[in-house]
């Protein structure tokens, strides 16, 4: 509950920094900062964005291949032919 009023407090406070107070009659007018700042910004966030993106596509492409691996290494160990309940009780 606490952490939800201090995100409304502060969501309140960053409209209120960017409207400008000659549309709105209050704020402090930092829309045209905040769109200077999105736009040196925006490249930056995206690089990082996708960086995240292929280091999360190549885990995934791992564990495909290791699932593939483990799911072949035990379909070699089940064969369709054999009888495993027989081969338990020869041993």
């Amino acid at each position: 509950m606490k952490a939800l009023l201090i995100g409304i407090v502060i969501l309140a406070a960053a409209i209120f920094a960017a409207l400008p107070p000659h549309i709105a009659g209050f704020g402090l007018g930092w829309w045209d900062d905040v769109l200077i700042f999105l736009r040196g910004g925006l490249p930056v966030i995206a690089v990082f964005i996708a960086a995240i993106a292929i280091f999360i596509g190549i885990a995934d492409m791992k564990d495909r291949a290791e699932a593939k691996k483990e799911e072949t290494a035990a379909s070699k160990e089940d064969t369709p032919g054999e009888n495993t309940e027989s081969n338990a009780q020869k041993r």
